[in-house]
């Protein structure tokens, strides 16, 4: 079968085919050991002639350890042999409790592939495909597989599955069978089944960089407008004669500033009554009772205007403005555990629209009606329901995620499948921005990993404009620091091209099902420097359900063979012929094919 080695020419050994080319045919892509005294170098056959044998080096073998990289080329002399089995093994792994099965070798039957649980999770990993190569299937028979470890129970995990088209339900629901201790919770925004849970978002865990997203702020102008109405908004959340206080201070200074001011009398009372209108309290309302001398005025009466062309009771109003303006108030300290909703929130921008004199100032008060239109947008849609005033700490929220009947959920599934891509990559960074900043606060560092399985990723890790509004992507921070805290993101995509380069250079390990796009192929050729031509070209041709798996994880890359997962995610195509036919056929016999008259039209 081998011969001799002709030569070596860099990292390939040309051997001579001592077969022919017949009997070397099934001998592609397998691996042979070159063995001299001292030394067993693993190589791959690349390319089969007639009389030549191409044999890429890969690494050795130091006693039963086996070790990437080739120091010292092989002797001419040396023996040349196919991989026994205890070196194979030690290149695909054993099936143990720090390990689980991925899939079956695709070169080597029978053989499962077994990567260490924490090479292959302890890293952010990305997972490539074309649209029905099989990516859903194999993240689902992957999840599957780790729960399903006879070895190994895994209670403690936290995988966060962010699913855009509700496609794991069906994969997960009956995780329960596995074992009784795993559980498995649906957060969805369209519950349909008594175990779905409703997405729910406490407003007052909302940072301002989370509200400045979601009303898709574009400049750096309306940050303080919208950190001035969170303060309002936690100062308003109190019942007490303070609050009101403050709330009659702002509409003074507000009313005092249009009064003092160079428009004209009719459009000052335009301006007052809109005030009025929006920002209102019991002592600042179109029927506030205001005490003359001997008289009482209503607050709207007071705004008349008089034959002179000015309010008649100019003296009267501006008292009582006076006695409202409290400049002490300002001080107030917004409370930290304060509970308010969208509408809230809504109310607070009104006052912050008055104050501040926004409202003189035409850039800054265009800049806040841009978020006033944005944010009464969500309200008045289905999105507002997903928002509530519960008051909670990030901590407990957390654990509400992870607590499904009183028990631990170890898949977390948040379906997001109604809801527009602008708002749904909000909600994604806001809860990864959670689970991160909670995963930081932990006493003890990466005590508790949290993998967010992100499906269709291009939909959320984008190269977006966060960087330059609030000075960081959370997705690109989590790429670079969540290893350290135990965050780990597991990207699946099927437009590698659109994901931010900075996610994709921190990834270790990747999963590449076929992939045909030559823009996505180039573009993981350059950011990956380490992947070889060799594996772009296997995973061009690779039959749905078969990925090429290299990094950190994997001695050498591999091309896996993922069993279907049992039960199937709702990814599959359209039953067209099916869905085409009718329950009940009627009685009507089909015509003869080709039963069109010559020179007929056929029209649809």
């Amino acid at each position: 079968m081998f011969g001799k080695i002709v030569y070596i020419n860099d990292s390939v050994a040309h051997i001579a085919n001592a077969g022919g080319s017949t009997s070397s045919n099934d001998l592609m892509n397998m691996h042979i050991i070159f063995e001299d005294n001292n030394q067993r170098i693993l190589g791959e056959i690349t390319e089969i002639n007639s009389d030549v044998i191409k044999v890429r080096f890969l690494g050795e073998y130091l006693q039963d350890r086996y070790v990437n990289g080739v120091l010292r080329k092989p002797l001419l002399t040396s023996k040349i042999r196919i991989i026994n089995r205890e070196e194979l093994l030690a290149l695909i792994g054993t099936y143990s409790d720090k390990t689980f099965i991925l899939g079956e070798s695709a070169i080597y039957k029978g053989f499962k592939i077994c990567p260490n649980v924490n090479d292959l999770f302890s890293n952010h990993l990305a997972i490539f495909g074309n649209s029905g190569s099989g990516k859903s299937c194999g993240v689902a028979r992957i999840v599957q597989n780790i729960f399903s470890n006879q070895y190994a129970v895994q209670f403690n995990a936290n995988l966060f599955i962010f699913d855009a088209y509700g496609e794991y339900k069906n994969a997960f629901g009956k995780l329960n069978a596995i074992n009784p201790n795993y559980n498995y919770k649906f957060i969805t925004t369209n519950p349909v089944d008594s175990t779905d849970v409703l997405l729910k978002i406490p407003v007052n865990l909302l940072t301002l960089d989370d509200i400045a997203l979601l009303l898709q702020a574009n400049n750096h102008s309306q940050l303080p407008i919208l950190e001035h109405t969170i303060k309002l908004a936690k100062i308003f959340s109190i019942n007490s004669l303070e609050t009101e206080k403050y709330k009659n201070h702002v509409i003074a200074k507000a009313l005092l500033a249009v009064l003092f001011s160079s428009e004209t009398i009719s459009n000052k009372k335009n301006e007052i009554f809109t005030i009025l209108e929006v920002c209102n309290t019991k002592e600042f309302n179109f029927d506030s009772t205001i005490q003359g001398l001997g008289y009482t005025r209503s607050l709207s009466e007071c705004f008349e205007i008089d034959s002179n062309g000015s309010f008649g009771e100019s003296v009267l109003i501006t008292d009582y403005i006076l006695k409202h303006i409290d400049d002490d108030i300002e001080n107030m300290e917004a409370p930290t555990d304060a509970s308010y909703d969208l509408h809230d929130l809504a109310q607070a921008l009104e006052f912050t629209l008055i104050s501040q004199g926004f409202q003189h100032n035409s850039s800054m008060h265009d800049d806040a009606v841009i978020l006033k239109v944005r944010l009464n947008s969500i309200i008045n849609s289905k999105l507002n329901q997903f928002f509530t005033d519960e008051t909670i700490s990030v901590k407990d929220y957390i654990n509400s995620l992870v607590n499904y009947n009183g028990k631990k959920a170890q898949i977390i599934n948040i379906n997001m499948e109604d809801v527009d891509d602008v708002y749904a990559k909000v909600i994604v960074k806001i809860f990864s921005r959670m689970i991160f900043e909670f995963a930081k606060s932990c006493e003890k560092r990466a005590s508790i990993p949290f993998h967010l399985f992100l499906e269709e990723a291009h939909r959320y890790i984008q190269k977006d404009n966060d960087t330059f509004l609030i000075g960081y992507n959370i997705f690109d921070r989590i790429a670079k620091e969540g290893r350290k805290y135990g965050v780990i993101l597991d990207i699946i995509s099927q437009r590698p091209v659109e994901i931010s380069d900075t996610v994709i250079a921190q990834c270790n390990n990747f999963l590449i099902f076929k992939m045909t796009h030559p823009l996505d192929i180039k573009y993981i050729e350059e950011m990956l420097p380490n992947i070889s031509a060799d594996i772009l070209d296997k995973q061009k041709v690779l039959q749905p359900g078969n990925c090429v798996c290299f990094g950190g994880a994997f001695k050498i890359p591999m091309i896996v063979k993922l069993e279907l997962p049992n039960p199937l995610p709702y990814s599959s195509n359209c039953d067209v012929s099916n869905c085409w036919k009718m329950a009940e056929s009627p009685n009507i016999a089909p015509k003869t094919i080709n039963a069109i008259p010559n020179g007929s039209n056929f029209a649809v």
